[in-house]
C-alpha cells in the first residue's frame, strides 16, 4: 500500500493504541477513586453524553487537551499515564493543594457546615466513612438529643439539622456511600454500655429499628460493614472520593488533600471493607436480631 503524503506508516494504529490506553486508564482511574460517569462528568464540566462517548469502545476519538488535563486532576493521576505515556499514576500528577489543613468547629459555624459542603462536593463519587460511635446518618432524633445534650462543640438542634441534610443527600441517585464499624461498637449500643448507660432501653429499642428500616430504604447506596474490632482497628475518618480525607479529632478535623494521603486512607478502608465479618446486605436482620440483647440500666 502506497505511503499517503504527510501521514506516517502506522499512525492510525498507534492512534488505535492510545485510545485504547486512555480508555483504559479512564475507567480504571474511576473505578480507584469511586466516581460514576455523572459524577466525573460534572467535575470537569462536561456533559455526561459526551464522557459515554469517550469510554466507548465504538468510538475512536481523544478529548481535547484542557478535558484530559482536567480528568487528571479530578482522579488526581498525571496526562501521562492517562494516555500511556507512562507508567506510573502519579508521575507528573497535578496536585493543586499540598497542605493538610485543619478544621475546627469554632470556624465550621457551630454545625458541621463545612462537612455537609464536602459531603454536597463528594456526590458523584464515593464517600468511605468510618464513624466515632454509630454513624450519624442512621440516628434517631431522640439519640442524638441524648448524645449531644452536654457536647460542647455543638447542640443537638445543630447535628439534627446536619443529620437531616446529610439524609436527604443520601437519597440522591448519585450518592454512594460505605460506612464500616466494629459489630462491638453496635453490639455495646445494644446492651447500653459505656457511654450507652444511660440511654434507656425502648429508646435503643427504637433506635436499632429506625437504623434497620433505613439501612433497607438507603441499600445499596449506601453500604454498612461490620469488621470485628479485636482484628482491625481504625480511627474515625471520612474520605470524600478524590477530592479529601477527614480524619475526625473529636474537637477538630485534619483534612489532607494530597493524592498520597487521601489514597492510603482509601486502602485503609477497602482492607476494613474486606475484613468485614457482616455484609451490607446483612445489615437489616443483623441489627434488629440486637433487639435481643438490650436490657434495662
Amino acid at each position: 500500500m502506497a505511503k499517503q503524503p504527510g501521514v506516517p506508516i502506522g499512525r492510525s494504529a498507534d492512534r488505535n493504541e492510545t485510545v485504547a490506553a486512555f480508555r483504559t486508564r479512564l475507567e480504571k482511574a474511576m473505578d480507584k477513586v469511586g466516581v460514576n460517569q455523572s459524577g466525573l462528568a460534572r467535575a470537569i464540566g462536561v456533559d455526561r453524553s459526551t464522557l459515554s462517548q469517550l469510554l466507548s469502545r465504538s468510538v475512536d476519538r481523544l478529548p481535547r487537551a484542557d478535558t484530559v488535563a482536567s480528568m487528571a486532576i479530578a482522579l488526581q493521576v498525571s496526562t501521562d499515564w492517562l494516555l500511556g505515556l507512562a507508567e506510573e499514576p502519579g508521575q507528573g500528577a497535578a496536585i493543586l493543594r499540598e497542605s493538610v489543613e485543619i478544621a475546627r468547629p469554632d470556624a465550621i459555624g457551630g454545625s458541621d457546615r463545612l462537612l455537609e459542603q464536602w459531603h454536597t462536593e463528594a456526590v458523584g463519587y464515593k464517600v468511605r466513612y468510618v464513624p466515632s460511635s454509630l454513624p450519624d446518618l442512621l440516628k434517631s432524633d431522640r439519640l442524638l438529643a441524648f448524645e449531644y445534650a452536654d457536647y460542647q462543640a455543638k447542640s443537638a438542634d445543630d447535628m439534627k439539622v446536619t443529620t437531616e441534610n446529610r439524609l436527604a443527600l443520601s437519597r440522591n441517585p448519585e450518592m454512594e456511600m460505605e460506612i464500616c464499624c466494629s459489630w462491638q461498637a453496635l453490639r455495646s449500643f445494644a446492651i447500653g454500655e459505656g457511654v450507652w448507660a444511660d440511654f434507656p432501653r425502648d429508646d435503643r429499642l427504637e433506635q436499632l429499628e429506625y437504623m434497620a428500616a433505613l439501612l433497607r430504604e438507603l441499600y445499596p447506596r449506601v453500604r454498612l460493614f461490620l469488621f470485628d474490632g479485636r482484628r482491625v482497628y481504625s480511627i474515625p475518618y471520612t474520605v470524600f472520593g478524590p477530592k479529601r480525607a477527614a480524619v475526625f479529632l473529636g474537637q477538630m478535623y485534619f483534612v489532607f488533600n494530597t493524592r498520597e494521603h487521601i489514597r492510603t486512607l482509601t486502602d485503609h478502608f477497602d482492607e476494613l471493607v474486606r475484613a468485614a465479618k457482616v455484609q451490607a446486605h446483612e445489615m437489616p436482620g443483623y441489627v434488629l436480631s440486637l433487639k435481643s440483647a438490650c436490657k434495662d440500666t
